[in-house]
């Protein structure tokens, strides 16, 4: 997440386990995650996840989203609108609410209302949306001119091919922006390492199954900064046919591993919430370029195409 900002948790391409010199997979059956951490080129925690699927908690097929719950207000309102201020009562239900009707430009009330409530039921990235509890401080971006990144893990819903495919993609979305060059690695430690994970998996914002938070990003930095996790009990599509569009959420959350923060603009892609009308032929709105560019610049050779 940046905050949180998000098939196996972390197997590497070819074969992990000797990579890292822990034992395989087969020697873990049954247990569902082991947590390890890689060599400290940049300290940054690694997970996998040393099980075999089927011992993966799940109460619901995957893909399917439990009925929103109203009652479960008070924990949305303090993961996605909560504040470091020392004033008093500023993470009261109320004043969360209001920061929550002010993020979406909705009348301030502090009371629930059936926008709030559709605004909930939608499915939405794990990074919070309040930018002083976005762990977003001071606009962290990358220094290098070329930032490396590695897909650690594959969801089972598209071919390992789609899903290099589709994150390079998102990654071009970005750089035709910005003077920044990404560069895929297939070992070792990237700056921005990407992978699918079921609930807990070994950050400190477990997903919750299927619907809710589909994935979350952290800001750019060391240890967790800049990775991107993807909860792998969503289904995940190519834009074709029901489930969640891979390539739009891959795109929001490595914005999040950018440096961006959530957007109120409901036309740009970093918006916090997730709809499959929006995810078609989408491309970066104008809100999106202004604050990446603030971050980076623009492009020498940047043009229309």
């Amino acid at each position: 997440m940046i905050g949180p900002t998000s098939g196996p948790a972390f197997p590497n391409l070819g074969n992990p386990a000797k990579e890292l010199g822990i034992p395989r997979e087969s020697d873990f059956e049954g247990q569902r995650n082991l947590i390890t951490e890689l060599p400290q080129d940049r300290g940054k925690q690694r997970l996998l996840e040393g099980t075999n699927k089927a011992c993966a908690p799940r109460t619901q097929r995957k893909g399917a989203v439990a009925p929103p719950e109203t009652e479960n207000l008070p924990d949305y309102l303090k993961r996605f609108y909560s504040s470091d201020s020392k004033i008093k009562n500023a993470n009261s239900l109320e004043v969360r609410l209001k920061r929550m009707e002010g993020f979406f430009h909705l009348p301030i009330t502090g009371i629930l209302s059936p926008r709030i409530i559709e605004i909930m039921e939608k499915p939405r990235c794990g990074v919070p949306d309040v930018a002083e509890f976005s762990l977003f401080p001071n606009h962290p971006k990358w220094t290098s001119k070329v930032v490396t990144y590695r897909i650690m893990s594959y969801t089972s819903d598209l071919p390992h091919i789609t899903v290099n495919q589709l994150v390079a993609k998102a990654f071009k979305i970005w750089s035709e922006a910005i003077p920044l060059t990404f560069k895929r690695l297939r070992w070792g430690t990237a700056d921005i390492m990407i992978g699918f994970a079921r609930r807990a998996h070994g950050d400190p914002y477990p997903f919750d199954g299927p619907g809710a938070t589909l994935a979350h990003a952290f800001a750019p930095g060391p240890g967790l900064g800049g990775d991107a996790h993807f909860d792998e009990d969503e289904r995940w599509t190519d834009g074709i046919g029901i489930g969640v569009n891979f390539l739009y959420v891959a795109t929001h959350e490595l914005g999040h591993s950018l440096g961006l923060s959530h957007s109120s603009d409901p036309n740009a892609v970093m918006y916090p919430t997730y709809s499959k009308e929006d995810s078609k032929n989408f491309k970066l709105s104008q809100d999106d370029i202004n604050g990446i560019q603030l971050l980076y610049g623009k492009r020498n050779d940047s043009r229309k195409k």
